[in-house]
């Protein structure tokens, strides 16, 4: 077995998946009079839109904290380049097709850099929003365009959550496992992040 998570790196992932998930779930309620039974279901709409914003706060703390976690290794690399040339391979599990790759594929690279991109939209869309008497002069549009922003940048934090989800639960097995016990099978190591896999063993020898 090999280490692939340390125990911060897991209690960062968590935390943020967590915090996301209330923020989501609050949003959607927020978003939508169909879906307004989802903050009922979380305390009723005051207490929602009480820690709504919050949540989202901590949502871009855990991010600044995964950030110093992980910066190095989500630098976009040439061979991340080769790698996406070759996503046809890696969506029908034909591993032996796919070039080796690092700690993290240019698809869990792209999937963390936009999640980044969508926090930093909600951040500054979300305090806008959260003080508007704060806005210059009232100006009216600057809020209806923060909500823009705001809604846009959700739907697609929205679907990079998904497609996140969707990979690691279903697309490469082990994944979601790996984030709970931080450990992998070395042969797990070897086929889906061989480059990372071989420094590792290199050091371990």
């Amino acid at each position: 077995m090999i280490e692939r998570y340390t125990y911060r790196e897991r209690l960062c992932h968590w935390m943020g998946a967590l915090t996301f998930v209330y923020c989501l779930l609050t949003g959607l309620a927020f978003y939508s009079p169909y879906l307004f039974w989802i903050a009922t279901m979380l305390g009723g709409g005051p207490t929602s839109r009480y820690w709504h914003p919050f949540a989202g706060i901590g949502f871009i703390l855990v991010q600044v904290w995964m950030d110093a976690l992980w910066k190095r290794d989500m630098i976009v690399t040439e061979t991340d380049k080769v790698w996406l040339k070759h996503t046809e391979e890696y969506a029908s599990n034909r591993d032996g097709s796919v070039p080796p790759q690092g700690r993290f594929n240019a698809g869990q690279k792209i999937f963390y850099w936009g999640i980044v991109g969508a926090a930093i939209l909600l951040l500054i869309s979300g305090l806008v929003m959260w003080f508007p008497e704060r806005i210059p002069f009232g100006i009216a549009w600057v809020r209806e365009l923060a909500i823009f922003i705001h809604e846009g940048a959700a739907l697609i934090a929205i679907g990079l959550f998904i497609i996140h989800v969707y990979m690691s639960v279903f697309l490469v097995p082990g994944s979601t496992t790996a984030m709970v016990r931080g450990y992998v099978p070395a042969a797990w190591a070897r086929i889906h992040h061989r480059l990372w896999y071989d420094r590792v063993h290199e050091r371990v020898r």
